[in-house]
């Protein structure tokens, strides 16, 4: 290896360290199954699907033996603008009291929100708002926020929309080093949604506590092969602090064409279901994990609409489901 990327991984060991995210090690043995429960799949935000408070959902994730959890960072969940000094400092103590583990909190971001709108400083409203968050994730005693990049607007050049990401993660990343907070970038949103793409952006941002959540979903909906995918995750490696787990499965579409009697193919809709029951090779995902040594948790959520419905028994069982599914990689 190369001395300048030896001393560039070294640099973002120790950094990453500083914001108390550890980056894999690059040895299998240093790997460990943690679970995490992130509280969108008991959120009601899908059709069907019964909502928990977030009291509620902490006392299901300890009953259902999740080792942490991630707490959606919006309503009906916790709400910037419902948790107060008072509100946080109980909350802490209530996970606590469950001895349970607040892994991080999810945001959620959209950097190319009102790029047709540059009289708006939408980059300074979404850091600001992402501060406000590093702030309150602090005060719970986590030191991790997820976040998006940015949804491709059309008509808007691409360059244009993807220096807006750049500036705006930077902006959120001072923000967010305020409180000592690492933030995470989901591969969710379009722009750098490909490894190559968002390793690229990481070194571009160039920020020691924006680093990668790097997940299987995307690039297996994206057409990546099983090898591809697991080169994005050793791609990955430098900056992986965490990844969101969650499988599917597509259900076919198509469009009748009255002229032709006939039928189109369309692009097929995508359904929640349980781990190891849908098309994404988690097996090989979760051993390119081990395989440079993972350190952060595997997070769980349950967010589309889920095969046998949203009841807060199928829910509690689809949980279930993932425990006992990652355990082959103890």
């Amino acid at each position: 290896m190369k001395k300048h990327v030896v001393h560039t991984l070294l640099a973002l060991l120790v950094a990453c360290s500083a914001f108390g995210q550890a980056v894999p090690t690059g040895n299998p043995a240093d790997f460990a199954v943690k679970t995490c429960l992130h509280s969108i799949g008991y959120s009601g935000l899908w059709r069907g699907q019964a909502v928990l408070t977030v009291d509620e959902f902490l006392v299901k994730a300890k009953e259902l033996g999740y080792d942490g959890v991630m707490l959606m960072a919006k309503a009906p969940h916790l709400s910037l603008l419902e948790y107060d000094k008072e509100a946080r400092e109980r909350l802490k103590n209530r996970i606590a009291e469950l001895d349970l583990t607040l892994v991080g909190l999810a945001g959620y971001s959209d950097f190319t929100a009102g790029i047709d709108k540059p009289g708006i400083p939408h980059n300074e409203i979404q850091a600001a708002y992402i501060g406000q968050l590093a702030e309150l994730a602090s005060d719970l005693g986590t030191g991790m926020i997820r976040i998006f990049t940015g949804y491709e607007r059309p008509g808007i050049p691409y360059d244009k929309q993807y220096a807006m990401v750049v500036e705006g993660i930077r902006l959120a990343g001072r923000e967010a080093q305020k409180y000592g907070v690492t933030l995470a970038i989901q591969n969710h949103h379009d722009i750098a949604i490909h490894h190559d793409a968002m390793y690229w952006l990481l070194n571009e941002v160039n920020l020691p506590n924006v680093m990668s959540g790097w997940d299987a979903w995307s690039p297996t909906l994206e057409g990546l092969s099983t090898e591809e995918i697991r080169n994005s995750v050793r791609k990955m490696k430098p900056f992986l602090v965490n990844t969101i787990l969650a499988d599917y499965i597509p259900l076919p579409r198509y469009r009748y064409e009255h002229a032709l009697t006939n039928y189109r193919s369309e692009k097929p809709v995508m359904r929640a279901t349980a781990m190891g029951e849908g098309i994404i090779d988690y097996k090989n995902f979760i051993g390119a994990l081990k395989e440079i040594g993972y350190q952060g948790y595997l997070v769980y959520e349950m967010c589309e609409v889920l095969e046998g419905g949203g009841s807060i028994e199928n829910l509690d069982a689809t949980a279930r489901k993932f425990l006992d599914y990652v355990k082959q990689f103890e």
